[in-house]
């Protein structure tokens, strides 16, 4: 696939699966071999803990969720993106209630695609220091 094809599969990806909760996009985005290098140390590192990731954790927490992606970088079978996964606290987000704001969770990642699937990811994010601003009255 050429480096364009595989930035449509990762903005694919991060609109349908993330934004929108589309479960068939997800099953024919992800490799079944998938793994996910940032995943932590106790969660899964395969398919299901990334789905376990947006559907169970992200969405019941973030109403209006959106995924904002700035800017995509391709090089051989790799995709890095810089986005911005935002949304309204509406619910319990990793042990915190609820608390009306506006959360705006950064982040870089990179994900290796094959065949026109994630085969691999890796990244950062700024969900730990959105959990502590949240936490402050």
């Amino acid at each position: 696939m050429s480096t364009e094809e595989n930035k449509q599969v990762v903005r694919r990806f991060n609109i349908e699966v993330i934004q929108e909760g589309n479960a068939d996009a997800f099953a024919s985005l992800m490799a079944a071999d998938f793994i996910n290098h940032a995943a932590p140390p106790q969660m899964p590192k395969g398919p299901e803990g990334m789905w376990n990731t947006f559907q169970n954790v992200l969405r019941p927490a973030l109403s209006n969720l959106k995924v904002t992606i700035h800017d995509q970088i391709a090089e051989g079978d790799k995709v890095t993106t810089r986005k911005t996964i935002s949304g309204i606290h509406s619910g319990t987000l990793l042990g915190i209630p609820a608390t009306g704001r506006n959360v705006a969770i950064d982040v870089i990642d990179i994900v290796r695609v094959q065949d026109g699937k994630y085969a691999e990811h890796w990244g950062i994010n700024t969900l730990s220091e959105v959990l502590s601003s949240l936490a402050k009255p």
